[in-house]
């Protein structure tokens, strides 16, 4: 199977292209230029990422229920935007250009996966970072567990040449995934990073509410910001902020604007999925592609980030979740399809 390989740059020359993407002063030749170094360093996390999820869904096979396990290559606007919130990071030092998420069905179940991940004799790659969003939930509602590794792989020589990268695993409930897929879609609709905390603040805090709703539910900790709320008194403030934003018809709409999808993703076979969105019109386009055709879909990646970089209103993404109906579960914010997460904030208003 061909994977990218590791390209030939210096980690020096990678992050001076970070660099030339978050300057305003840069030229447009130097955006292009920096923009192919960055998207040969992105698709070379391939082949660690399909390690990974090989193991995942390995470990998921039993005593899990129903889970959901997924990849994607971070998207180029994506990191743009975090080195310019990081002014200090490097972008080789970036824990999530290759992430991967596993999504199971309750907080027993993160957690018990989050150990057999925790136990060094038996998995061979070093964990160099936990983040516990759940435990300790991020300001705007975010909850999940995310552990970060630096992949390690002496098998073959082909696989060592990919040692030292850093990798993204996160571990989330299926109502933590519904939270933060509608966010993001909900960011999307608006033109606004929701996402980063920027835009409107009503938005803002009616997702960050929600969450410790969902939080209650859980029977884990609140979102700052809610502590001091019960969980009635929470449930009548998700009330209060979905009736102010006509949460539940605006969400309607969303899904209605986003159902047209052109795809070439027929027959059996398929590994790798670009979604492009078309934020103007609300389409989407899915082209899917091989296992064996990883580098193929990273130069079909890389080129319609070109097109977006020269204005054209789309949001391209290379994921892989296997078919078609796996793809919209574990990515419904580029379908704009977030009608599971309306059933549950019903739930909680009926509540």
């Amino acid at each position: 199977m061909a994977f990218p390989p590791v390209p030939h740059y210096s980690k020096s020359q990678v992050d001076r292209a970070g660099q030339v993407l978050v300057d305003p002063k840069s030229s447009a030749d130097e955006r292009r230029v920096a923009r192919g170094i960055v998207g040969e360093w992105r698709a070379c996390f391939g082949y660690p990422i399909n390690t990974f999820q090989a193991t995942v869904r390995d470990k998921l096979r039993k005593g899990y229920g129903r889970t959901l396990v997924a990849q994607r290559l971070k998207r180029l606007p994506t990191i743009i935007d975090k080195l310019k919130r990081y002014p200090g990071m490097n972008l080789v030092r970036m824990q999530d250009i290759g992430g991967l998420r596993a999504v199971v069905g309750n907080i027993r179940s993160v957690r018990k996966l989050e150990r057999v991940y925790r136990d060094e004799s038996r998995f061979k790659h070093e964990l160099i970072k936990v983040y516990d969003y759940i435990d300790r939930p991020k300001e705007d509602g975010y909850r999940g567990v995310h552990l970060i590794y630096k992949y390690n792989n002496n098998q073959t020589s082909v696989s060592s040449s990919y040692n030292g990268l850093i990798l993204e695993l996160q571990l989330r409930t299926r109502l933590q995934h519904i939270w933060a897929t509608a966010v993001e879609t909900m960011g999307t609709y608006l033109g606004q990073a929701l996402k980063s905390r920027q835009g409107d603040k009503k938005w803002i805090d009616f997702f960050a509410v929600t969450s410790s709703a969902f939080a209650h539910d859980e029977g884990t900790s609140p979102v700052p910001g809610y502590k001091k709320l019960s969980r009635q008194e929470t449930i009548e403030a998700v009330k209060k902020a979905s009736a102010d934003l006509n949460v539940i018809e605006v969400i309607g709409a969303i899904s209605v604007a986003g159902k047209v999808i052109h795809t070439n993703q027929k027959g059996k076979g398929w590994y790798y999925h670009l979604i492009i969105l078309n934020s103007r019109d609300h389409t989407v386009s899915v082209n899917s592609y091989p296992k064996n055709q990883l580098a193929q879909a990273s130069a079909d990646y890389a080129s319609a980030e070109e097109r977006a970089a020269a204005g054209e209103p789309i949001e391209p993404v290379l994921v892989a979740a296997g078919k078609l109906d796996s793809l919209k579960h574990a990515y419904p914010n580029y379908f704009l399809d977030i009608r599971d997460f309306t059933t549950e904030l019903q739930r909680i208003i009926k509540a």
